[in-house]
């Protein structure tokens, strides 16, 4: 599987209790094809950060209509906001 990153402008008012339905709906709709793994909130910029696996954009796309259809996805992306992540470095590797 591959891993993307979809990116999610949310703005800069987002709790835990805001996000945890949103958390939810995209786990309960999660497939063998596309899954999410974790994501990161950067107030300041107001964006949802959110790492898949998946076999590739469409799939997590396919699970982002079904799950969450109020969330914002960036649309700058070849899939509205859906990046494939082609090079990921552990800082582990380097000790």
């Amino acid at each position: 599987m591959a891993k993307f990153l979809v990116v999610h402008p949310v703005g800069s008012d987002v709790t835990v209790e805001s996000a945890t339905p949103l958390a939810r709906a995209a786990k309960a709709h999660s497939t063998t094809e596309a899954y999410w793994v974790k994501s990161w909130y950067a107030r300041a910029e107001g964006k949802l950060y959110c790492e898949w696996d998946a076999v590739d954009a469409s799939a997590v796309q396919r699970v982002l209509e079904r799950a969450v259809e109020t969330l914002p996805v960036e649309a700058r992306a070849p899939v509205a906001g859906i990046y494939e992540l082609e090079l990921m470095v552990d800082s582990e590797a380097f000790r």
